[in-house]
């Protein structure tokens, strides 16, 4: 404070003539080149400094909602095949509960011939032709495991490591512990090619984590965000009057109170003025080659799944460091075959596409892809005239398959087994947790470690559990 004049250094923020919301502004609008720049200021996405040397720098989750059919696709079983009509022998099936089904309900054999592939000579049914041939820079895990049966809480647990609402999601944790590498694009971008998910927004929620870190929902064609862009006819010099005024109130107020909330208003207002240059140049899907378009499967301006994985690699590109693509509809209570055919022919193609383009374009090192549902799918049918329901299956939490390509993990291998029923695991479990832990571990993050302090507490995404599958890691 100036002792002659009476002003303080807040006087000057709220009365100066140039005003420090239009100085933030201007460092918003331009660089010292007078180019579009960023803030001064880095932010609360700020890169930081991982807890390890990690391989992956970015991850790319490819969540199959409803929980594909991996006895149809990953994991043959012979067996059940020779035993089909028959019900499982009462030992195997213990205290599991079903959703929709009795325990002494028959037995339904594997819908698809299977095959193998590669150099590994990884067996994938008839209805994964393109995976075939990325196969081997895959790690298929068949021995995943949750404590969830329904699909709600096991969405959720799978992304949130909890089964109810309210915690951050792994790409919450992901920008919270590492930060982001573009101040152009949200850190955490999700998209969707479904109908809705069972777990809805707790799947990409910041949940006790400043909101800055929530996962942001792109749209899957036109612009990625509505209402970013200005009016037609909106005076330039109106709008950046206006966010003068805003940038000006919300500094103000963050210098009361000091609330993260208020820091994640600026940056989110921030984050709209950039996405009007940003946002149309990575949707315009024009710069991709032909070549790379017919890889994909996927048309220009036509949402689809193809479409959002192209996008999910241009974002990387950009420095987004967690995307999440969720594809629904893969809930097979009734006709599994036709769902499997259905979903795989929307999916395939474009999963395979994005491991081969990051590997072609020297990305899939530093870039970690996940596919996979929240559970299984049981052995025995499931059949209910009064549902209208034929030769499905009901939901499996104790053995499903995922798979993992890039970002440390080894390529061409098949990791854990179940027995010859495909009900129960037989060699190395991989839990929910451990498989959090691994894709942390990944991305140079010690989950132990990660950790925030809420109501009392420090938590984690792994809760007091997990550990890294060392024996996925390359």
């Amino acid at each position: 404070m100036n002792p002659l004049l009476g002003i303080t250094r807040r006087h000057f923020f709220r009365d100066c003539g140039i005003g420090v919301g239009k100085m933030a502004l201007a460092s918003l609008l331009v660089d010292a080149d007078g180019r579009p720049a960023l803030a001064s200021s880095p932010g609360p996405l700020a890169p930081k400094p991982a807890h390890v040397s990690g391989r992956a720098r970015a991850v790319i989750q490819l969540f199959m909602a409803g929980a594909p059919s991996q006895l149809d696709m990953f994991d043959h079983k012979p067996k059940l095949a020779a035993i089909e009509g028959s019900p499982l022998p009462p030992e195997v099936i213990g205290g599991q509960r079903y959703a929709f089904i009795r325990p002494d309900a028959a037995v339904l054999g594997p819908q698809f011939a299977f095959a193998r592939h590669g150099e590994s000579g990884a067996e994938l049914s008839a209805v994964l032709p393109d995976l075939a041939t990325v196969v081997d820079k895959i790690a298929i895990v068949k021995s995943c495991r949750t404590d969830q049966f329904n699909h709600a809480p096991a969405q959720i647990f799978m992304n949130c490591g909890f089964s109810q609402p309210g915690r951050p999601s792994m790409g919450s944790w992901v920008t919270y512990g590492l930060g982001c590498e573009t101040r152009d694009l949200p850190a955490f971008v999700v998209m969707s090619t479904g109908s809705g998910v069972s777990g809805g927004s707790a799947l990409w929620s910041s949940g006790f984590l400043p909101s800055i870190h929530a996962g942001t929902r792109f749209r899957n064609a036109g612009p990625p965000i509505l209402n970013v862009a200005s009016p037609p006819g909106f005076d330039p010099r109106l709008e950046a009057d206006t966010l003068d005024v805003v940038s000006r109130l919300n500094m103000q107020r963050q210098t009361l109170d000091g609330d993260p909330e208020i820091a994640t208003r600026i940056a989110s207002y921030e984050m709209a003025h950039r996405l009007q240059t940003s946002a149309p140049e990575l949707m315009d899907l024009a710069t991709e080659t032909p070549e790379t378009l017919d890889l994909y499967g996927c048309k220009p301006d036509e949402a689809s799944f193809a479409r959002a994985c192209l996008i999910a690699r241009r974002l990387v590109e950009r420095g987004v460091r967690f995307i999440s693509i969720y594809h629904e509809g893969w809930d097979g209570h009734s006709d599994v075959k036709g769902n499997v055919e259905k979903n795989c022919a929307a999916t395939d193609q474009a999963s395979a596409a994005l491991v081969a383009d990051l590997d072609r374009r020297g990305m899939l090192d530093s870039t970690l892809v996940v596919w996979g549902g929240e559970f299984g799918r049981t052995p025995m049918v499931e059949a209910s005239a009064v549902l209208g329901r034929s030769k499905g299956r009901d939901h499996h939490p104790n053995a499903f398959t995922m798979w993992l390509a890039g970002g440390g993990i080894k390529g061409g291998i098949t990791y854990g087994e179940t027995d010859e029923l495909g009900f129960h695991i037989a060699k190395d479990e991989v839990h929910v947790h451990d498989l959090q832990a691994t894709i942390l571990h990944c991305l140079g993050l010690d989950h132990e470690r990660l950790t925030y302090r809420s109501q009392g507490r420090d938590f984690r995404l792994t809760d007091v559990h997990g550990h890294v599958v060392r024996g996925l890691l390359s």
